[in-house]
């Protein structure tokens, strides 16, 4: 089966751009699509994302798994584990690494959701 060749037609609605404004609609329609996967990307995250990025914080996978399990289950898993142990770890003038590892052995999980209390789950708060 051949396919129809429409080309002219279909381009009928640009052939009177110059290159500055093909290009400027190019980055115009890109945004669009894009602008949907960013939106989801800033309002979710998942429990296998905020295990890597406590990876990346320099925790072990059990650990961070702990600390994960324990945001989830305080409703808090939308403020980001990271952010969670950061804003603790400031507020009680402790080391992040401390912080973390004393939400990962349950400790302190109190403090976190009274630090968080207010807005949805999807707002991040600083």
């Amino acid at each position: 089966m051949k396919r129809a060749d429409d080309f002219q037609e279909r381009r009928k609605h640009l052939a009177n751009l110059s290159e500055e404004e093909l290009e400027a609609r190019f980055w115009e329609l890109a945004e669009k699509v894009v602008e949907p996967i960013i939106d989801l990307a800033y309002k979710n995250t998942s429990p296998s994302i905020e295990r890597s990025v406590l990876l990346r914080m320099g925790f072990s996978s059990l650990e961070a798994k702990a600390i994960v399990d324990g945001a989830i289950d305080r409703g808090l898993i939308g403020k980001g584990a990271g952010h969670i142990i950061y804003k603790l770890a400031k507020e009680k003038n402790m080391e992040i690494r401390e912080t973390g590892l004393k939400l990962a052995q349950g400790e302190i999980w109190d403090e976190a959701v009274s630090l968080f209390k207010g807005g949805t789950n999807n707002e991040i708060r600083s």
